[in-house]
């Protein structure tokens, strides 16, 4: 197998692209004045922007090359989460984000101190700078991966570059700089996958319709397998799954929030949300077709792809030696756009938490914002970048693939503070004891089940989730409710309009 090397041409391209990205961090550094400006853009960022930046900043290059090699090693059937997305859009628009907006949150976690206290605002925005700082190194090994795979850089020296870059722009310009960097970012990448998806529509024998006829030969096609298998994804696992992660991820996780609360009026919110949902829709689905695409093309061209190769590797491989030279240089930038994206945004919404919701709770009762310093902000990010970039050096070569990382941390962190939310939303009696019981209880379980295998990762969030839940209100019965007010449901919120945050 000849080797083929990225070239002058594609490295200009490269280099273009990330100077743009620093040129736009640069520009809105001098901007910020405030720790509002810093962290929320100072509410007043057009809803289309914020919408192309909440996908771009949730759909990673783990996603990017995720998906492909999920379809090209496993099956299709995460073409589900293209339905639930439109499907979770009204409990968002209808039920979350009024919430949020009536009660003038800038953290999602501000309503938990309003529901539970404060221990329990840190406890929550605990979970979450471990989750995200999880999903960070992933996200920055994931492109890195991708660059080793088509240049030969080592791969330390990808995840350095990855991490140093993205952390520099937006510690320099806050939300604003990440919101407008994301706006490119997000047509390079759909305009990446496009291109990808069409080339392989002529490559491939027979077309899209040969695709999909190989792609049912060989068991790929799993959208109509409604059954549950614990050691298979199939169609009704992933359905159950994402029910429950796309709330995590557009109602409650501040990568999301953060946005949606920096948008103008209600309605743009509902906008920014829908828009997403359509382009979930769509982007899934063509990142699934180029994987199973992949599939297809090497199985009728077998000698051009290494045997050891792994599925997540496979379309940087095909990136290089399939798309002319230029052109291929574009499609790594689209890697590099979906990795950028998500770092930032990660970094962004770290800091915010940080310093709203941990460090905040900690200090004397009448602190002022002249104590949060856009300074203070800055140092935070760039710190923070820092150590995600020694996390993805050190720890993630050893973890496996890229999907199955995700949905590991996800069940680990993310689903007990998911569960928390719903509890204090949907009932009176639960506390915040009684949930640490549980939360505690849920990760343990989720690292043995993770260890010995005994399910597939799709399982892990909603069991972790359901889990937690139905233990959280268990031992709320049993145990003192300590600092908890009931009347922060969303029932009773929608009905008062004089709470003020604490």
């Amino acid at each position: 197998m000849n080797s083929v090397n990225f070239g002058v041409l594609n490295y200009l391209v490269l280099s273009a692209y990330i100077a743009g990205m620093l040129a736009v961090g640069v520009y809105f550094a001098g901007r910020q004045h405030t720790l509002r400006d810093y962290v929320l853009g100072g509410r007043r960022l057009p809803w289309l922007a914020v919408g192309m930046s909440m996908y771009a900043s949730v759909t990673s290059a783990m996603t990017f090359m995720g998906l492909p090699g999920m379809a090209y090693g496993q099956n299709v059937s995460l073409i589900v989460v293209c339905l639930m997305s439109p499907l979770v859009a009204p409990v968002l628009i209808f039920v979350i984000y009024p919430l949020y907006r009536k009660l003038n949150l800038t953290t999602s976690y501000e309503y938990i101190a309003l529901r539970f206290g404060r221990r329990a605002r840190v406890a929550v925005a605990g979970f979450f700078v471990l989750a995200r700082l999880s999903w960070l190194a992933t996200v920055i090994y994931a492109p890195a991966l991708a660059l080793h795979v088509t240049t030969g850089v080592p791969q330390a020296v990808a995840i350095v570059i990855i991490g140093l870059l993205a952390t520099a722009y937006c510690a320099l310009g806050g939300l604003s700089a990440v919101v407008w960097t994301d706006v490119p970012q997000f047509i390079i990448m759909i305009g990446g996958a496009v291109w990808i998806a069409v080339l392989l529509g002529g490559m491939a024998p027979g077309g899209v319709p040969g695709i999909l006829r190989e792609g049912q030969l060989a068991d790929k096609l799993m959208i109509f397998d409604w059954t549950l298998h614990p050691g298979k994804m199939t169609a009704l696992a992933v359905a159950l799954a994402y029910a429950f992660i796309l709330v995590q991820d557009y109602g409650i996780d501040q990568v999301s929030v953060q946005r949606l609360l920096a948008v103008k009026t209600n309605r743009g919110v509902t906008q920014a949300i829908l828009f997403n949902a359509v382009v979930d829709f769509f982007i899934i689905g063509l990142l699934l077709l180029i994987g199973l695409g992949l599939f297809v093309y090497y199985q009728a061209h077998p000698g051009q792809l290494p045997a050891d190769i792994t599925p997540d590797r496979v379309l940087p491989w095909f990136i290089l030696h399939q798309l002319p030279v230029g052109l291929s240089g574009l499609m790594i930038a689209a890697l590099f756009a979906a990795a950028m994206s998500s770092v930032d945004s990660g970094l962004n919404s770290l800091s915010t938490v940080i310093l709203n919701d941990m460090a905040r709770p900690l200090l004397r009762r009448h602190a002022t914002d002249a104590e949060y310093t856009v300074r203070a902000a800055r140092l935070l990010t760039t710190g923070l970048g820092l150590f995600a970039t020694l996390v993805a050096l050190f720890v993630f070569q050893h973890i496996g693939g890229i999907i199955k990382a995700f949905y590991t941390f996800m069940g680990l962190f993310s689903a007990p503070v998911l569960a928390l939310f719903v509890l204090g939303m949907a009932t009176r009696r639960a506390n915040f004891a009684g949930w640490i019981v549980a939360a505690t209880l849920s990760v343990i379980a989720t690292l043995y089940i993770q260890r010995v295998e005994l399910l597939h990762e799709i399982y892990y969030f909603p069991l972790s989730t359901l889990y937690t839940m139905a233990l959280g209100y268990l031992f709320s019965r049993l145990l003192p409710a300590g600092a908890s007010d009931p009347a922060y449901t969303w029932a009773n919120v929608r009905g008062n309009h004089q709470h003020q945050l604490l």
